[in-house]
């Protein structure tokens, strides 16, 4: 990507619609649409799909219905890297990503803390060009949230030590703080229905238990798939670390749900995690 400070949209007018008040019509009638269970806590994180959203919105309006009216001192948003390989975790180093919905600034602060309280996190525009795992997430918290400041983070290397070094990190971080954390990942991709649901029940159950250890385990031994399970993982330690011990899968689904095509589907969950 050209090295900017403002990171303008990539995938509006392919992920979702590229008219703002197209856009916020299209949020509008999801999160209406949604029937999430009511939560009892405060939401300190949600886990949710990052494809188009006539696939996957639905299901990711599950659990941005669940926050509006709510105000957070910051959101961070950790995604993996569909496009680049790079080691560690990158943070953008400008200043905003903007959407049809208007300009996010960077929680500069919260970056430079980051920086210095692990290596893992490097200032780095890898990731940051034409990925969309972000990307996609920005016009529902925007939406529900208005303004707010956040931190993109996007995971190059997803292994085990990665993941727990950043959830830590994080974990460090983001103490005293009212933050939300944000899961960016869809599940298995390209499987018959069938398979898909197998798989992604394995995932569904260790979001439900809070259990990110076993969801690592799992992950690393290939018994279950998801291409944001190491953003989940870290997220999930983080929100652990910050005192949270609750969360509920909200909605799960998969691609052949939208199409009516069950032979190659791509899984989607949604969920909340509050203390």
């Amino acid at each position: 990507m050209t090295k900017k400070a403002e990171r303008e949209c990539s995938v509006c007018g392919l992920f979702y619609p590229a008219d703002k008040e197209e856009l916020r019509e299209n949020i509008r009638e999801m999160i209406a649409a949604a029937k999430s269970p009511k939560i009892g806590g405060t939401i300190r994180g949600v886990i949710g799909p990052h494809a188009g959203y006539v696939y996957s919105g639905p299901t990711a309006a599950h659990a941005y219905a669940l926050l509006q009216g709510a105000t957070y001192s910051t959101v961070v948003v950790v995604s993996p890297s569909h496009r680049e390989y790079f080691d560690g975790v990158s943070v953008f180093p400008g200043d905003s990503y903007s959407t049809p919905l208007g300009v996010v600034p960077v929680d500069k602060d919260l970056r430079e803390k980051l920086l210095q309280q692990t290596p893992l996190v490097n200032l780095s525009y890898s990731g940051h060009g034409e990925e969309h795992a972000v990307e996609v997430h920005l016009p529902f918290l925007q939406y529900v949230l208005g303004e707010f400041k956040f931190l993109p983070l996007v995971v190059g290397d997803q292994k085990r030590e990665c993941c727990f070094g950043l959830g830590e990190a994080l974990g460090e971080v983001l103490k005293g703080k009212n933050a939300l954390l944000v899961a960016s990942t869809d599940l298995s991709h390209y499987y018959p229905s069938s398979v898909a649901n197998k798989l992604d029940a394995i995932v569904v159950n260790h979001v439900n238990k809070f259990d990110y250890e076993g969801l690592m385990h799992d992950l690393e031994s290939q018994q279950a798939e998801a291409c944001g399970g190491g953003p989940t993982v870290a997220v999930m330690l983080a929100l652990e670390r910050l005192g949270v011990r609750e969360m509920t899968v909200l909605h799960h689904c998969n691609s052949g749900d939208v199409t009516g095509d069950s032979h190659q589907v791509v899984g989607y969950l949604s969920a909340a995690a509050y203390a």
